[in-house]
């Protein structure tokens, strides 16, 4: 009975881990995954193989007048600014036996980590 018990965690626990690996870009002994910084990026993988800047996202931040909004009751929003934030794509090299890695931030922070072509050469991925 004990025996099965510990089969059955031991199953889940590889069963998880796999899963794991879809939310998140494994290099060397760790993880990185979405919401990280660049810095954390940068601790636990390295330098990447390349980077490039792909554009500036604008966002737009409005300002609510409450006077106007108590008076006529409706909501009254004015523009007040367009904040850029950058764009930037990280690309790591995982080798020929793995993909190359395609990590996007913006404003600094991972939003998005996905799989390109097949690497080539020895692998990037090694981590620190």
């Amino acid at each position: 009975m004990t025996k099965t018990i510990i089969s059955v965690s031991v199953a889940a626990f590889f069963i998880l881990s796999g899963s794991f690996e879809c939310y998140a870009f494994r290099c060397g002994d760790g993880y990185v995954s979405v919401g990280d910084s660049k810095t954390k990026v940068l601790l636990e993988c390295g330098k990447p193989t390349s980077k490039e800047k792909v554009r500036f996202k604008k966002g737009r931040h409005y300002r609510v007048d409450e006077r106007e909004k108590e008076e006529s009751g409706k909501t009254k929003r004015s523009y007040l600014k367009e904040k850029k934030k950058p764009v930037e794509k990280w690309y790591y090299n995982c080798g020929e036996n793995d993909f190359i890695y395609v990590l996007t931030f913006e404003g600094g922070i991972l939003k998005n980590e996905e799989t390109g072509s097949y690497g080539k050469g020895k692998s990037d991925c090694k981590g620190r």
